[in-house]
């Protein structure tokens, strides 16, 4: 009885195999030259964060609070971008969430909007959590302005020769 079972169950599957996942949207996104696909550079270690904080300048809007610095010459030229949230935003569930949200704003706004060669750290705040996604877009988007580390949007059809279609 015990052999019964093994002969009727296949060692070896043969069947369908999934694809790989590939994230279309990203890959369209980001730059091709990256070879991580166009993920944005992650700021980890305290001592950058307290290069940005200390060398850099900052910006304070109501979903969020944007600091930039040049980054140091071994990453020249890169972008980097780190995410920070006191617990004076929430819990760990609440943090967590705010995170998520600037994240998603990081790819967004710095990824197109943001010159490369410097850091950026995204502070939360508890409007974070809270406030419309479009809205912290827009908060970041004005930082950056506000920081002079925006980069001028390429000349499209509404703006051709740099003036605003009335």
């Amino acid at each position: 009885m015990s052999s019964a079972r093994s002969e009727s169950t296949p060692t070896d599957r043969t069947g369908p195999v999934p694809a790989p996942s590939f994230d279309h949207a990203a890959a369209a996104a980001g730059d091709a030259s990256r070879p991580d696909g166009g993920a944005l550079r992650r700021l980890k270690q305290r001592r950058d964060f307290l290069r940005v904080a200390g060398k850099g300048r900052k910006a304070a809007r109501d979903g969020l609070v944007l600091q930039g610095a040049p980054t140091p010459a071994s990453e020249a030229g890169s972008l980097r971008v780190g995410l920070t949230v006191s617990r004076k935003v929430g819990n760990a569930v609440a943090r967590n969430r705010a995170r998520r949200r600037l994240r998603a704003v990081a790819e967004l706004v710095l990824r197109t909007q943001a010159m490369p060669g410097h850091d950026y750290v995204l502070i939360g705040r508890k409007a974070t959590l809270d406030r419309g996604f479009a809205a912290l877009c827009n908060d970041c988007r004005q930082a950056l302005r506000r920081l002079r580390l925006a980069q001028e949007p390429a000349p499209g059809p509404a703006t051709a020769g740099g003036h605003a279609a009335s």
